[in-house]
Protein backbone atom coordinates (compact mmCIF):
# COMPACT_ATOMS: atom_id res chain seq x y z
CA UNK A 1 0.00 0.00 0.00
CA UNK A 2 3.28 2.50 0.45
CA UNK A 3 3.62 2.32 -2.92
CA UNK A 4 0.68 4.30 -3.75
CA UNK A 5 0.91 8.05 -3.53
CA UNK A 6 -0.35 8.66 -0.21
CA UNK A 7 -0.85 12.12 0.73
CA UNK A 8 -2.17 13.32 4.22
CA UNK A 9 -2.69 16.92 5.78
CA UNK A 10 -1.74 17.39 9.25
CA UNK A 11 -3.66 19.75 11.53
CA UNK A 12 -2.57 20.74 14.63
CA UNK A 13 -3.87 23.26 17.44
CA UNK A 14 -3.73 22.03 20.43
CA UNK A 15 -1.95 24.85 22.44
CA UNK A 16 -0.80 28.15 20.97
CA UNK A 17 0.81 27.60 17.77
CA UNK A 18 -1.73 27.19 14.48
CA UNK A 19 0.25 24.43 11.93
CA UNK A 20 -0.75 22.54 9.04
CA UNK A 21 1.97 19.68 6.89
CA UNK A 22 1.36 17.53 4.28
CA UNK A 23 3.25 14.00 4.60
CA UNK A 24 3.58 12.20 0.65
CA UNK A 25 4.54 8.19 2.01
CA UNK A 26 6.00 9.19 4.77
CA UNK A 27 8.39 12.27 3.76
CA UNK A 28 7.45 15.95 4.80
CA UNK A 29 6.88 17.74 1.88
CA UNK A 30 5.25 21.10 3.70
CA UNK A 31 5.77 22.09 7.41
CA UNK A 32 3.95 25.40 8.33
CA UNK A 33 3.26 27.25 11.59
CA UNK A 34 1.91 30.20 12.38
CA UNK A 35 3.31 31.21 15.88
CA UNK A 36 1.25 33.22 18.33
CA UNK A 37 3.62 36.80 19.81
CA UNK A 38 0.50 38.16 21.88
CA UNK A 39 0.85 35.54 25.17
CA UNK A 40 4.57 36.93 25.34
CA UNK A 41 3.06 39.75 27.47
CA UNK A 42 1.16 38.01 29.05
CA UNK A 43 3.99 35.80 30.78
CA UNK A 44 2.43 32.65 29.25
CA UNK A 45 -0.60 31.30 27.10
CA UNK A 46 -3.87 32.60 27.25
CA UNK A 47 -6.81 30.48 26.52
CA UNK A 48 -9.16 32.77 25.17
CA UNK A 49 -6.56 34.62 22.92
CA UNK A 50 -5.29 31.64 21.86
CA UNK A 51 -8.36 29.70 20.35
CA UNK A 52 -9.23 33.38 18.47
CA UNK A 53 -5.75 33.65 16.96
CA UNK A 54 -6.05 30.01 15.86
CA UNK A 55 -9.58 30.69 13.89
CA UNK A 56 -7.35 33.57 12.51
CA UNK A 57 -4.76 31.69 11.42
CA UNK A 58 -5.78 28.09 10.23
CA UNK A 59 -7.31 29.10 7.11
CA UNK A 60 -3.86 30.46 5.38
CA UNK A 61 -2.36 28.01 7.05
CA UNK A 62 -3.69 25.23 6.02
CA UNK A 63 -3.48 27.15 2.30
CA UNK A 64 0.22 27.85 2.71
CA UNK A 65 0.88 23.92 3.49
CA UNK A 66 -0.86 22.89 0.28
CA UNK A 67 0.81 25.21 -1.77
CA UNK A 68 4.28 24.44 -0.55
CA UNK A 69 3.66 20.97 -0.79
CA UNK A 70 2.71 21.50 -4.43
CA UNK A 71 -0.39 19.62 -4.68
CA UNK A 72 -4.16 20.79 -4.38
CA UNK A 73 -6.83 19.35 -2.26
CA UNK A 74 -7.94 17.40 -4.78
CA UNK A 75 -5.32 15.15 -4.12
CA UNK A 76 -5.39 14.57 -0.68
CA UNK A 77 -6.37 10.79 0.68
CA UNK A 78 -7.12 11.83 4.13
CA UNK A 79 -7.10 14.72 6.90
CA UNK A 80 -5.33 14.03 10.04
CA UNK A 81 -6.15 16.35 13.20
CA UNK A 82 -5.12 16.95 17.07
CA UNK A 83 -7.89 15.80 18.83
CA UNK A 84 -5.83 15.98 22.40
CA UNK A 85 -4.36 16.56 24.77
CA UNK A 86 -4.56 20.35 24.97
CA UNK A 87 -6.46 23.51 25.47
CA UNK A 88 -9.60 23.16 24.74
CA UNK A 89 -10.53 26.56 23.03
CA UNK A 90 -7.68 25.46 20.74
CA UNK A 91 -8.35 22.14 19.88
CA UNK A 92 -12.02 23.03 19.21
CA UNK A 93 -10.83 24.92 16.56
CA UNK A 94 -8.59 22.37 14.75
CA UNK A 95 -11.44 19.74 14.83
CA UNK A 96 -13.84 21.67 13.26
CA UNK A 97 -11.73 22.54 10.43
CA UNK A 98 -10.21 19.25 9.98
CA UNK A 99 -14.20 17.88 9.86
CA UNK A 100 -15.33 20.33 7.79
CA UNK A 101 -12.40 19.73 5.14
CA UNK A 102 -12.61 16.25 5.55
CA UNK A 103 -16.64 16.11 4.73
CA UNK A 104 -16.28 18.83 1.62
CA UNK A 105 -14.00 16.40 -0.36
CA UNK A 106 -15.00 13.33 1.04
CA UNK A 107 -12.15 12.13 2.75
CA UNK A 108 -11.57 10.09 5.61
CA UNK A 109 -10.83 11.98 9.02
CA UNK A 110 -7.91 10.91 11.45
CA UNK A 111 -8.14 11.57 15.04
CA UNK A 112 -3.91 11.87 16.16
CA UNK A 113 -3.22 11.95 20.38
CA UNK A 114 -0.38 14.65 20.50
CA UNK A 115 1.42 12.74 22.84
CA UNK A 116 1.80 9.66 20.86
CA UNK A 117 2.27 12.01 17.75
CA UNK A 118 5.74 13.76 19.94
CA UNK A 119 7.10 10.27 20.15
CA UNK A 120 6.22 8.98 16.31
CA UNK A 121 7.39 11.97 14.87
CA UNK A 122 10.84 9.81 14.89
CA UNK A 123 9.26 7.88 12.04
CA UNK A 124 9.15 10.61 9.97
CA UNK A 125 11.53 10.05 6.63
CA UNK A 126 14.29 11.42 7.21
CA UNK A 127 17.54 10.80 4.73
CA UNK A 128 20.49 10.13 7.06
CA UNK A 129 17.78 10.01 10.38
CA UNK A 130 18.02 6.53 11.94
CA UNK A 131 14.82 5.72 13.46
CA UNK A 132 14.65 3.66 16.99
CA UNK A 133 13.51 -0.12 16.83
CA UNK A 134 11.17 -1.30 18.80
CA UNK A 135 11.16 -1.55 21.83
CA UNK A 136 12.22 1.71 22.63
CA UNK A 137 11.94 4.40 25.79
CA UNK A 138 10.56 7.88 24.68
CA UNK A 139 10.63 10.93 26.87
CA UNK A 140 8.47 13.10 26.25
CA UNK A 141 9.30 16.88 27.67
CA UNK A 142 7.30 20.59 26.93
CA UNK A 143 5.53 23.33 28.71
CA UNK A 144 2.77 21.26 29.46
CA UNK A 145 4.01 17.33 29.62
CA UNK A 146 6.92 15.72 31.11
CA UNK A 147 6.47 11.52 30.50
CA UNK A 148 8.40 8.55 30.04
CA UNK A 149 7.09 6.35 27.98
CA UNK A 150 7.57 2.38 26.37
CA UNK A 151 7.24 2.35 23.12
CA UNK A 152 6.15 -1.37 22.19
CA UNK A 153 5.01 -0.35 18.85
CA UNK A 154 3.65 2.62 16.83
CA UNK A 155 0.09 2.30 18.59
CA UNK A 156 1.48 0.54 21.80
CA UNK A 157 2.66 2.13 24.27
CA UNK A 158 2.95 2.80 27.78
CA UNK A 159 3.33 5.85 30.08
CA UNK A 160 5.80 4.26 33.01
CA UNK A 161 6.42 7.65 34.43
CA UNK A 162 4.84 11.51 34.11
CA UNK A 163 5.09 14.85 36.31
CA UNK A 164 3.02 14.77 39.22
CA UNK A 165 2.73 18.53 39.16
CA UNK A 166 4.83 20.83 37.00
CA UNK A 167 6.03 19.73 33.31
CA UNK A 168 9.58 20.58 33.10
CA UNK A 169 8.76 23.51 30.61
CA UNK A 170 7.13 25.30 33.08
CA UNK A 171 9.92 25.31 35.36
CA UNK A 172 12.01 26.81 33.02
CA UNK A 173 9.07 29.38 32.72
CA UNK A 174 8.50 29.70 36.15
CA UNK A 175 11.86 30.00 37.27
CA UNK A 176 12.67 32.71 34.22
CA UNK A 177 9.66 34.67 36.10
CA UNK A 178 11.40 34.35 38.96
CA UNK A 179 14.69 35.94 37.41
CA UNK A 180 12.95 38.70 35.39
CA UNK A 181 13.41 36.67 32.05
CA UNK A 182 11.06 37.23 29.21
CA UNK A 183 8.70 34.19 27.69
CA UNK A 184 9.52 31.63 26.92
CA UNK A 185 12.08 31.43 29.43
CA UNK A 186 13.24 27.91 28.48
CA UNK A 187 16.06 29.10 25.36
CA UNK A 188 16.96 31.94 27.26
CA UNK A 189 17.97 29.98 30.24
CA UNK A 190 19.93 27.83 28.01
CA UNK A 191 21.92 30.39 26.58
CA UNK A 192 22.81 31.99 30.03
CA UNK A 193 23.54 28.58 31.41
CA UNK A 194 26.41 27.40 29.04
CA UNK A 195 28.32 30.94 29.92
CA UNK A 196 28.06 30.08 33.55
CA UNK A 197 28.90 27.06 36.26
CA UNK A 198 26.21 24.66 37.03
CA UNK A 199 27.51 23.82 40.51
CA UNK A 200 27.87 27.54 41.62
CA UNK A 201 24.65 27.57 43.64
CA UNK A 202 23.09 23.78 45.01
CA UNK A 203 18.75 23.01 44.50
CA UNK A 204 17.89 19.85 46.20
CA UNK A 205 16.38 17.67 43.98
CA UNK A 206 12.67 16.47 45.14
CA UNK A 207 12.17 12.69 46.00
CA UNK A 208 9.45 11.07 44.01
CA UNK A 209 8.16 7.32 44.42
CA UNK A 210 9.13 4.99 41.08
CA UNK A 211 9.39 6.81 37.78
CA UNK A 212 7.61 10.09 38.18
CA UNK A 213 8.75 13.54 38.33
CA UNK A 214 7.43 16.72 40.34
CA UNK A 215 8.95 20.05 39.94
CA UNK A 216 7.08 22.49 41.92
CA UNK A 217 8.87 22.15 45.07
CA UNK A 218 12.65 22.82 43.06
CA UNK A 219 10.17 25.88 41.68
CA UNK A 220 9.42 27.16 45.06
CA UNK A 221 13.36 26.44 46.18
CA UNK A 222 14.62 28.75 44.11
CA UNK A 223 12.17 31.25 44.56
CA UNK A 224 13.26 31.69 48.31
CA UNK A 225 16.56 31.03 47.00
CA UNK A 226 16.22 34.65 45.13
CA UNK A 227 14.17 36.27 47.37
CA UNK A 228 16.62 35.57 50.42
CA UNK A 229 19.68 36.73 48.13
CA UNK A 230 18.33 39.59 46.88
CA UNK A 231 17.35 40.76 50.02
CA UNK A 232 21.08 40.79 51.13
CA UNK A 233 22.25 42.07 47.51
CA UNK A 234 19.89 43.76 45.87
CA UNK A 235 22.20 42.95 42.48
CA UNK A 236 22.19 39.98 42.48
CA UNK A 237 20.53 38.33 39.85
CA UNK A 238 22.26 40.50 37.60
CA UNK A 239 25.87 39.90 39.33
CA UNK A 240 25.06 35.83 38.94
CA UNK A 241 22.41 35.43 36.34
CA UNK A 242 24.61 33.28 34.14
CA UNK A 243 25.68 31.40 37.35
CA UNK A 244 22.23 31.08 38.65
CA UNK A 245 20.77 29.66 35.46
CA UNK A 246 23.34 27.00 35.10
CA UNK A 247 22.93 25.57 38.39
CA UNK A 248 19.22 25.61 37.47
CA UNK A 249 19.90 23.84 34.31
CA UNK A 250 22.16 21.43 35.97
CA UNK A 251 19.32 20.61 38.75
CA UNK A 252 16.21 20.35 36.26
CA UNK A 253 18.22 18.06 33.93
CA UNK A 254 19.66 15.61 36.72
CA UNK A 255 16.07 14.93 37.87
CA UNK A 256 15.15 14.04 33.99
CA UNK A 257 18.30 11.83 33.63
CA UNK A 258 17.66 10.46 36.90
CA UNK A 259 14.75 9.09 35.60
CA UNK A 260 15.47 8.04 32.47
CA UNK A 261 19.11 6.32 34.03
CA UNK A 262 16.38 4.21 36.45
CA UNK A 263 13.69 3.83 33.53
CA UNK A 264 16.67 2.11 31.75
CA UNK A 265 17.69 -0.18 34.21
CA UNK A 266 14.15 -1.53 35.46
CA UNK A 267 13.12 -1.89 31.24
CA UNK A 268 16.64 -3.39 30.32
CA UNK A 269 16.52 -0.71 27.21
CA UNK A 270 18.78 0.86 25.50
CA UNK A 271 17.38 2.78 23.06
CA UNK A 272 16.08 6.45 24.12
CA UNK A 273 14.36 8.78 21.93
CA UNK A 274 13.30 12.23 23.30
CA UNK A 275 10.82 14.98 21.42
CA UNK A 276 8.93 17.17 22.56
CA UNK A 277 9.73 21.38 22.74
CA UNK A 278 12.22 20.93 25.48
CA UNK A 279 14.42 19.19 23.78
CA UNK A 280 15.69 21.56 22.21
CA UNK A 281 17.54 21.96 25.06
CA UNK A 282 21.23 21.65 24.09
CA UNK A 283 22.34 20.58 28.22
CA UNK A 284 19.57 18.01 27.73
CA UNK A 285 20.93 17.02 24.15
CA UNK A 286 24.67 16.92 25.65
CA UNK A 287 23.18 14.96 29.09
CA UNK A 288 21.97 12.16 26.44
CA UNK A 289 24.93 12.47 24.69
CA UNK A 290 26.91 11.36 27.13
CA UNK A 291 24.71 9.24 28.05
CA UNK A 292 25.89 6.76 24.94
CA UNK A 293 29.27 6.86 26.39
CA UNK A 294 28.05 5.92 30.02
CA UNK A 295 25.33 3.62 30.29
CA UNK A 296 25.82 2.24 26.34
CA UNK A 297 22.11 4.26 25.03
CA UNK A 298 21.54 4.71 21.41
CA UNK A 299 19.80 7.86 21.31
CA UNK A 300 17.39 9.29 19.04
CA UNK A 301 16.94 13.30 18.78
CA UNK A 302 14.31 14.36 16.34
CA UNK A 303 15.30 17.68 13.67
CA UNK A 304 14.48 20.65 15.88
CA UNK A 305 11.43 21.44 13.84
CA UNK A 306 9.69 18.53 14.54
CA UNK A 307 10.43 18.64 18.20
CA UNK A 308 8.13 21.45 19.31
CA UNK A 309 4.23 21.70 18.50
CA UNK A 310 4.05 21.48 14.71
CA UNK A 311 2.08 19.54 12.03
CA UNK A 312 4.10 16.92 10.45
CA UNK A 313 4.12 14.80 13.83
CA UNK A 314 0.28 14.80 13.05
CA UNK A 315 0.64 13.75 9.51
CA UNK A 316 2.52 11.11 10.24
CA UNK A 317 0.46 9.64 12.82
CA UNK A 318 -1.77 10.12 10.14
CA UNK A 319 -0.49 8.07 7.38
CA UNK A 320 0.26 5.33 9.77
CA UNK A 321 -2.85 5.09 11.33
CA UNK A 322 -3.88 5.70 6.97
CA UNK A 323 -2.29 2.75 6.16
CA UNK A 324 -4.08 0.74 8.82
CA UNK A 325 -7.49 2.03 7.47
CA UNK A 326 -7.74 3.43 11.12
CA UNK A 327 -10.36 6.23 10.68
CA UNK A 328 -12.21 8.98 13.22
CA UNK A 329 -16.19 8.82 12.93
CA UNK A 330 -17.43 12.75 11.98
CA UNK A 331 -19.11 12.77 15.53
CA UNK A 332 -15.37 12.81 17.33
CA UNK A 333 -14.66 15.25 19.96
CA UNK A 334 -12.09 17.16 21.35
CA UNK A 335 -10.66 15.79 24.59
CA UNK A 336 -8.64 18.13 26.92
CA UNK A 337 -6.93 15.87 28.50
CA UNK A 338 -6.59 12.45 26.34
CA UNK A 339 -4.39 9.93 27.12
CA UNK A 340 -1.37 7.84 25.50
Amino acid sequence: MASQNIYILGIESSCDDTAAAVIHNGKILSNVIASQKIHEDYGGVVPELASRAHQQNIVPVVDQALKKAGITKSQLHAVAFTRGPGLMGSLLVGTSFAKSLAYGLDLPLIDVNHMQAHILAHFIEEDGYNKPPFPFLAMTISGGHTQIVKVNDYFNMTVIGETIDDAVGEAYDKSGKILGLGYPAGPEIDKRARLGNPKAFKFTKPKVADLNFSFSGLKTAILYFIQRETKANPNFITENLNDICASIQYTIIGILMDKLKLASKQTGIKHIAIGGGVSANSGIREALKNGEQKFGWTTYVPKFEFTTDNAAMIAIVGYLKYLKGEYAPFDVTATARLKI
